[in-house]
């Protein structure tokens, strides 16, 4: 029998416990004793790379909140040309160690691609502070999407004035996404309130999934 094993562990700026696990060559990632995330189910976060790269100019901007395993990364390296720039949030720098130390076959080479700019930092910040260097398109995966899972403070990006930064951070023309663990109506019509286009679009966790388990909210700041 193939046995579980703890790779590492670290805490969450909210004290919880976070947890990297390996069985039988694939990776889990757990926050408090639950499953945050897999290599297991990655298709929520490749589709969410693919609605972002939809129409992007030729030479691109790119923001995405959460590293994560790297899939999201991975997806929109492949759609984007040489002069692309993508920057990646991530808020635990343990988090970034970890994709390189344990995950370099899986993605965390990626890390090193000359297009990507590692930042150990809110997202929030980074969106509230990008002045006139605007972004073609934001990929939100910080958390379990409006109801915050891994921190608290997450909860802003979704509130309204937190909705206001994101689009003040956008191209015209540009896309924000956020993905979610789960519908939420409630942040649907703050979307609506704001962009002038706005899809819920339902995700699988892995293709083959029987269900849509997930969910894409994508915003379009059209025109300004």
């Amino acid at each position: 029998m193939k046995i579980t094993r703890t790779l590492a562990t670290c805490a969450t700026p909210d004290g919880a416990r976070l947890t990297l696990h390996e069985h039988d060559g694939q990776f889990f990632l757990k926050v408090a004793g639950l499953q945050l995330m897999s290599t297991t189910a990655s298709s929520s976060e490749e589709e969410m790379a693919e609605l972002s790269c939809a129409n992007l100019p030729k030479r691109p901007r790119i923001l995405i909140g959460g590293l994560g395993f790297g899939f999201t990364l991975k997806r929109v390296l492949a759609l984007t040309g040489a002069d692309a720039i993508v920057d990646v949030a991530e808020l635990l720098p343990e988090i970034v160690a970890w994709n390189r130390e344990f995950l370099g076959e899986v993605n965390g080479r990626l890390l090193d691609d000359h297009r990507v700019r590692i930042h150990v930092r809110d997202v929030y910040e980074i969106i509230d502070r990008c002045g006139e260097d605007r972004y073609d398109a934001i990929l939100l995966d910080v958390d379990n999407g409006p109801d915050p899972f891994v921190q608290k403070g997450n909860e802003r990006l979704y509130a309204r004035p937190g909705i206001l930064r994101i689009k003040n951070a956008l191209q015209p023309g540009g896309r924000v996404i956020f993905w979610s663990a789960h519908p939420d109506k409630s942040f649907a019509r703050s979307l609506e309130g704001l962009f002038r286009h706005v899809e819920c679009i339902p995700a699988k966790a892995y293709p083959k999934a029987k269900r849509f388990t997930h969910t894409l909210f994508v915003a379009d700041q059209h025109g300004g």
